[in-house]
């Protein structure tokens, strides 16, 4: 691909992808992605988003970091995420759909119910950034209010379609927010940042069963209202 892939195919190749090969992306390809994606709207033109790109040991380094920490329960339970990322009590039908992605990943990967070993490995790779070469972090200024997150939102999105119109692939990851504070001190970022979300950028391994999967979405007339004469 190139970066004159229509929006139509960029958006509907985007899948979060969690096996990726090892090749490297180059700087110039990752500054391309960056100048198109700040494109986002922002109310007033604030532009509320910084990004950190790792690379190399950088990243490797972050990853050990939270491993270590994961793998020392006397460590790992003063880790707790810093804002809540999902509902603090599921309901219909947000907890089925969960569900129901949840179990068609771990089928594909012959991950069977009850095997919390598998799973926890499984969990664990978000840290490696499931073996892309670019993982990235995303902050954003405590003194920022809801608005600005919405904002966020369509930079991010920004940021995973233009990678699909260079050919790689990402993975959004909320995963890294409980280790926000191992971030931060890797990254050495102001106090005043908070970190949004993780992550993995780079291209797709197709050998690899979990990145069949294709999450499932609701039809348009199940959360669109047409009011009032529209045409058909």
């Amino acid at each position: 691909m190139s970066d004159d892939v229509s929006v139509v195919e960029a958006l509907m190749s985007r899948r979060s992808v969690r096996a990726f090969l090892p090749d490297p992306v180059d700087e110039a390809t990752l500054r391309r992605i960056f100048e198109c994606a700040r494109r986002a709207p922002s109310g007033s033109n604030i532009q509320p988003w910084k990004a950190y790109v790792l690379t190399g040991e950088s990243r490797d380094a972050l990853s050990r970091k939270i491993l270590a920490a994961i793998d020392d329960p006397d460590v790992d339970g003063e880790h707790e995420e810093e804002y809540a990322y999902y509902p603090r009590t599921w309901h219909s039908p947000y907890l089925e759909r969960r569900r129901s992605l949840g179990w068609a990943l771990y089928s594909l990967l012959g991950i069977e119910r009850g095997n919390k070993t598998r799973m926890k490995v499984q969990h664990e790779r978000n840290f490696s950034f499931f073996g892309a070469p670019v993982g990235i972090m995303f902050t954003i200024g405590r003194q920022m209010e809801q608005g600005s997150w919405l904002d966020y939102g369509m930079f991010l999105q920004n940021v995973m379609l233009m990678a699909r119109a260079f050919g790689l692939d990402t993975c959004p990851q909320a995963a890294f927010n409980r280790y926000h504070r191992i971030v931060a001190e890797h990254l050495q970022w102001p106090a005043d940042e908070m970190l949004v979300c993780g992550m993995s950028l780079g291209y797709a391994d197709p050998s690899q069963p979990e990145n069949g999967l294709i999450s499932e979405r609701e039809s348009v007339d199940d959360f669109v209202r047409f009011v009032g004469a529209v045409d058909r």
